[in-house]
């Protein structure tokens, strides 16, 4: 019971920090640029990875400002700047200037509640993305990935760092790697494939806790087990929410009409689009199986209780005619025979007895009286 008060606790104050961030920006131009996001948000941190095709084509360097950053003038032919935290805003105009984005694009950036989109602009493509992780509540939450693709380069911003990408950038130093030979359009894929991944890691989870859930309903009934199942109905319909517009994304991708990806790049991404069409199936699946779990607690919990009444109602029939024996020999008359018999006492007892065990044994041959 306790961890689902902290699961609504928990929940409940991102909600009131999400509605109190979205309050304040209320009113301001569009193209304002205003942080709309976690409420402790980290320090910026830019890491800036240039890469060309030859093994000693590579260079990686971090930055807190953007003066450390050589003005962004690159050495080789693509390059990937990540940054990780969105407090600096002065840091992302300057970004913003250096690579001609526009205002509306920087806005979506630093409004971090955006659902996954894709958008076309002169030169470049602007997409975001949720990156699913369970928190220490084991409740679905996410964080917002935007990636900036242009030709040869890659911009992604997030609020914190996460490790998801940790792998991509270690294939990166690996001059032999398929990413340094396909360039930055097949990083773009590399990336969207670890945010899919992150939702098949989310997915199994849940489908576990699904099947021990499932167990401990069919074990024993608590009534905790039906607040969980409501807490698994609203995860997966977040994880829903994050993968049909994904799979949008992922299919504007494709179609790419600006060709800022190589036909070679376009066989992985159909790839990752048949990743999410198999992601939402999956879902749909376990909130089947989530709506079965309901169904199963309340069929059992009606038959529990048809039991109960069962019972009760077959102690019912038994002891009624023994209190209607004792209340007729409990009534004041002067006159009754059996009250001046020596044996009668005994033998209203023992007809009490009689008939009682009589029924008993009637209905239990019957199976009406069962252990609840």
């Amino acid at each position: 019971m306790a961890k689902h008060r902290r699961d609504a606790t928990s929940a409940g104050h991102r909600r009131r920090i999400k509605a109190h961030l979205k309050s304040s920006k209320a009113g301001l131009a569009p193209g304002s640029l205003q942080y709309v996001g976690a409420a402790d948000p980290l320090p910026t941190l830019a890491t800036l990875i240039e890469f060309g095709q030859n093994d000693g084509e590579f260079l990686e360097t971090r930055f807190t400002a953007l003066e450390q950053g050589r003005d962004f003038q690159p050495t080789y032919s693509n390059y990937w700047l990540n940054l990780h935290g969105l407090e600096d805003l002065a840091q992302l105009q300057l970004i913003g200037k250096r690579f001609h984005l526009h205002p509306l694009v920087l806005e979506d950036i630093l409004n971090t509640q955006q659902r996954p989109k894709i958008e076309s602009y002169p030169g470049y493509l602007f997409i975001t993305a949720r990156l699913m992780f369970l928190d220490e509540f084991g409740s679905v939450d996410s964080e917002q990935i935007s990636l900036v693709v242009g030709r040869n380069f890659l911009l992604t911003f997030q609020e914190k760092p996460t490790g998801t990408f940790a792998s991509i950038r270690d294939s990166l130093r690996n001059g032999e790697s398929q990413l340094r030979k396909f360039g930055s359009d097949y990083l773009v894929y590399a990336l969207l494939d670890k945010v899919v991944d992150r939702y098949f890691s989310v997915l199994e989870q849940i489908g576990e806790r699904v099947d021990e859930l499932e167990d401990e309903i069919i074990e024993q009934l608590n009534p905790d087990q039906m607040q969980e199942v409501q807490h698994l109905r609203r995860s997966l319909q977040s994880l829903k929410r994050g993968l049909w517009p994904l799979r949008e994304v992922i299919n504007v991708l494709q179609r790419d009409d600006a060709d800022f990806f190589k036909d070679e790049t376009q066989l992985y991404l159909r790839d990752v689009y048949d990743h999410t069409v198999q992601l939402i199936e999956s879902v749909e699946a376990l909130r089947e199986a989530v709506s079965g779990l309901q169904d199963i607690y309340l069929a059992l919990q009606s038959q529990t209780m048809n039991t109960q009444m069962r019972t009760l109602t077959v102690f019912t029939i038994i002891f009624s005619p023994l209190t209607l024996i004792a209340g007729i020999y409990g009534m004041n008359f002067d006159y009754m025979p059996e009250l001046r018999w020596s044996w009668a006492y005994f033998a209203v007892l023992g007809v009490m007895g009689l008939l009682g065990g009589s029924l008993g044994w009637f209905f239990w041959s019957r199976r009406w009286i069962n252990p609840v």
